[in-house]
């Protein structure tokens, strides 16, 4: 018989190391394997949890489930090859939970390393082999600990106070010091506001970019862990460190608008040296140190661009040796507000490299590199010169039809990179505390003729783990899938932000309110959204208002909407259900209730009219303009609050029932069901069969959130399908708001074949009219290549709606169960629609892969699933007779590892275990 083999998984807060083992007996082909995707050094939750995925030695078994385990968490790897569990050994546990297991062992200190691995037991009771050993590090757990002192230059070089342009040099910062002794552990803490990067002995340390993470400076400051053990030398050592601007020092005043500035880059930094004799010694930033503000990044910012002059540099700088006799003394300086904090999430990387398409001369001394993706990052170059040559490079999405580029749409946004030669030989640069949002880069200043080989593309973002795929028979969802990707991964920058190109990217809440659910199935955001959670929590004001932008660079904008903030309470259940995160709803209860509560003061005979913004940006009437001036396309703000709200209002009872909170849950069921009584009462039009003043989206969302009585559902689906085919004529007719419900709503009531219209239309208004035009990611608005360039970015998330998740959910058929949250049961249910022939999706859950892939065949449906070790499924298979459903080529109730539920129309359901698979039957 198969046994289990275990894929350790450790998620203490999200940061993520995979480790994978073979089974006991027998073997798994190919033995052991091991993979780090980040090493998690530095935390300071006090009680991190421990996840890991089961697999099974055997493809064909089903039913394999896990029934016990014992986690071992040492001080020493040698200690827990000795089986030894020092700081923690749990006991043989009576359990199948394999995801979030909070530690429970002796309270852990600082610096404190924990060496762990667990074994499980299965469904006939055999134990596995222990896992691969995996660890994760304490951080400076205590204020108190930080011994090391905030240090910077305040002042320098800087453009006149009155200018927008703020375009600050980069500082360096170094420091000697001596090691006399064998090194055991080092290991560096650092915080550089607002960017850094570290260096020890000339090599850089680690590869983070854009480092450290963006929060609410106010209320927490990040600061990132390394190992630098191997980095260290006997005798002389020097570290070096070079800060940039960020969102710290602000890159703006007032425009686009006011933003927040805290003031001049500084520095913390503590090296902590273990010796093999015991004992321990720090090495910390002070006044001892020395910094200039003359190296060669003259300039950095991350809207306008980084300038860079090679003659400036300082060969050693960060070597033992190097003359600093005229650098200064390093000042102290005044700490942030916000506390000291390890971060949760994956840091930002640069991940791919684009190599250019095509390289065209539009006019002389002009040349324009196609990278063929609308890409986030910069540009690497290699160039040889003459000493003293500038070249510039310039950014953006599109082109003019003379072939220069289209910088209208970028606003203030400079987007220009500068970088003056040195003269001696190639020379390799690319940009440090900048990005910018392009998929074409103008190239000016190049000594003669550049080749295309001479630049590169690098994109850069938060290191979050490819979650899933999605494919089809139609090229064209295929394409906008791949669209969707591309502007995700893009749009991830610490937190989930909007237009990487313009002199904007920042947290938008309502931009995300209800699609990243859809995200889930692409990348492993589990730690990214928990992360921006607490931001928004960071936010909130007293009166429990919650400001539109998080973490809150722009403190002026602030609707106190319902749509808008309403992501808060709303992501909070997509972690739960998606990841079986109950500690997000236990740390963030409180305040969405704070929230709530504080909209509450907005209710009017019995309705919330609190909207700033409308159905953003539905399709206009004119395809120059953003925003519609139709009345009979803009939804009613009441219809839009109060139909969130009501949601919102049942997402809370939901959460007040799984923490146990059962008064709280009636209260918040009752004020539900007060605010629904007098939406109907007052909101629907009973002559015409409608909601609100008509509008698609006035329908769409009383139907997505169950508020419109069952007598009335019929009346209000006609009217909406009207709607799509004679006014949109088949087309999308939603903005932000109602799009993010559009497709799941058509496709509940028994129309996906509708939903499957909107989505493969080409022509405008649609996804894939911008795919038509070109787009590699999703615009900004339907009409982005007409709209005033006031509003119009190549590379938005807001559009995207509902339709990832459509895809993976409806036409995939992976979703999860609320009841058992992060897959432990998943339900599968494809909706085969439209002229498809067939599609597949697999997603990485927290209980591992989860395969689902369909097609048709003369008449027949054939479906081949994978539900991974301890996890269950509800199997929804399509058909007009349940009774010839088959399974594995026999009646699918008498096949192994399945059972019989019931027949609804137009599927059969069964439940079924772990394993593999094959569904047939008649269509």
């Amino acid at each position: 018989m198969a046994s289990l083999s275990l894929a350790i998984i450790l998620v203490s807060v999200g940061v993520t190391t995979i480790l994978m083992a073979a089974a006991e007996s027998p073997l798994a082909p190919g033995g052991l394997r091991c993979e780090f995707l980040t090493q998690p050094l530095g935390l300071d939750v006090a009680e991190p949890r421990l996840s890991w995925v089961l697999q099974s030695s055997d493809a064909a078994a089903r039913g394999e489930a896990q029934t016990g385990y014992r986690i071992l968490v040492a001080s020493t790897a040698a200690r827990l090859a000795r089986d030894e569990g020092d700081l923690w050994d749990s006991g043989r546990a009576e359990s199948d939970r394999s995801i979030h297991v909070v530690y429970a062992g002796k309270p852990l200190a600082s610096h404190a390393r924990c060496h762990w691995k667990v074994r499980t037991w299965d469904q006939d009771g055999r134990a596995s082999a222990w896992s691969p050993a995996a660890l994760w590090t304490m951080g400076i757990l205590r204020p108190e600990e930080w011994r090391a002192k905030w240090i910077g230059l305040d002042g320098g070089d800087e453009a006149p106070k009155d200018d927008e342009f703020r375009r600050l040099p980069a500082r360096h910062l170094r420091h000697e010091f001596t090691v006399g002794r064998k090194v055991r552990q080092a290991t560096a803490s650092i915080s550089g506001l607002g960017l850094y990067e570290l260096y020890l002995n000339g090599r850089r340390v680690g590869d983070h970019v854009l480092a450290p993470a963006l929060s609410e400076y106010s209320k927490r400051v990040f600061y990132d862990t390394f190992d630098v053990t191997d980095a260290l030398a006997q005798g002389k050592n020097a570290l070096g460190v070079v800060l940039g601007n960020g969102r710290w020092y602000a890159m703006r005043v007032k425009v686009p608008t006011e933003m927040n500035n805290y003031g001049y880059p500084k520095l913390i930094l503590q090296l902590r040296i273990e010796y093999e004799d015991g004992a321990v010694e720090e090495v910390v930033s002070d006044e001892a140190w020395r910094v200039t503000a003359a190296g060669p990044i003259r300039a950095n910012n991350e809207y306008d661009g980084e300038e860079y002059d090679a003659r400036r540099e300082m060969p050693g700088w960060d070597r033992a040796g190097f003359d600093d006799a005229g650098w200064p003394k390093a000042q102290l300086v005044a700490p942030p507000q916000g506390a000291l904090a390890a971060p949760q999430a994956e840091p930002i990387k640069a991940g791919e490299v684009l190599k250019p398409l095509a390289v065209t001369q539009p006019k002389p001394g002009a040349f324009i590199f196609d990278m063929g993706q609308n890409l986030v990052g910069w540009c690497r170059l290699a160039v040889r010169g003459p000493k003293g040559t500038t070249i510039t490079l310039r950014h953006a999405e599109t082109l003019r039809p003379d072939g220069t580029l289209y910088l209208d749409n970028i606003r203030s946004a400079r987007v220009t990179d500068r970088y003056t030669l040195k003269g001696e030989g190639t020379e390799a640069w690319e940009p440090r505390f900048t990005y910018h949002g392009f998929r074409y880069v103008e190239v000016t200043g190049w000594p003669g003729e550049p080749k295309l080989s001479d630049i590169q593309g690098c994109a850069v973002h938060d290191a979050v783990r490819e979650a899933g795929g999605f494919e089809c028979s139609s090229d064209l969802l295929n394409t906008l899938h791949r669209n969707i990707a591309w502007g995700l991964r893009g749009n991830y920058r610490s937190v989930p932000t909007d237009c990487p190109q313009r002199d904007e990217r920042q947290g938008w809440l309502g931009d995300r309110g209800a699609e990243e659910r859809g995200e889930t199935y692409l990348f492993d955001i589990a730690a990214l959204y928990a992360n921006w959670m607490r931001h928004i929590q960071d936010c909130q004001a007293p009166s429990g208002s919650i400001p539109d932008v998080c973490p809150s660079y722009w403190p002026s904008i602030r609707s106190d909407s319902v749509t808008w903030p309403g992501l808060y309470p709303i992501v909070l259940g997509a972690l739960y259900d998606q990841y079986g995160d109950r500690r997000v709803l236990e740390s963030h209860y409180p305040s969405a209730r704070k929230w709530v509560d504080f909209m509450a003061g907005f209710l009017k005979d019995g309705l919330i009219a609190r909207d700033g913004y409308g159905d953003w940006c539905v399709p206009p009437e004119k395809q120059e303009l953003i925003h519609s001036n139709d009345p009979a396309r803009k939804t009613p703000g009441e219809v839009l609050a109060t139909t969130y709200y009501y949601h919102i209002l049942q997402e809370m009872g939901r959460y007040a029932a799984i923490l146990g909170k059962a008064d709280d849950a009636r209260d918040w069921a009752a004020r539900a069901e007060t605010l629904k009584d007098a939406f109907n009462r007052r909101c629907f039009n009973e002559a015409g069969g409608f909601y609100g003043n008509g509008s698609q989206t006035s329908q769409v969302l009383p139907l997505a959130f169950g508020m419109a009585p069952e007598a009335r559902r019929e009346r209000v689906v006609r009217h909406l399908l009207d709607k799509i085919e004679r006014e949109s004529k088949g087309h999308v007719g939603t903005g932000l708001v109602g799009t993010a419900w559009l497709m799941r709503t058509l496709s509940d009531a028994g129309h996906a074949d509708v939903a499957c219209e909107i989505a493969t239309q080409t022509t405008y208004p649609s996804w894939g009219y911008m795919a038509s035009k070109g787009a590699t990611t999703v615009w900004e608005l339907w009409n982005g290549d007409t709209a005033d360039p006031a509003m119009n970015s190549g590379n938005h998330l807001m559009l995207i709606g509902d339709l990832a998740i459509w895809m993976h959910e409806y036409l995939g058929g992976i979703r999860p169960d609320p009841e058992r949250p992060g897959f432990k049961h998943v339900i599968l249910r494809p909706v085969p629609t439209g002229n498809l022939r067939w599609a597949k999706t697999a997603y990485e859950s927290m209980h591992g892969r989860i395969e689902s892939a369909w097609k048709i065949e003369g008449g027949t449906f054939v479906w081949s699933i994978l539900v991974p070790p301890n996890a269950t499924a509800t199997v929804y298979v399509p058909t007009k007779d349940p009774a010839a459903v088959t399974e594995g080529g026999k009646p699918a109730a008498e096949a192994a590892g399945v059972k019989f539920l019931r027949a609804e129309a137009g599927a059969a359901a069964f439940e079924v275990g772990s394993g593999r698979y094959t569904f047939a039957s008649p269509m």
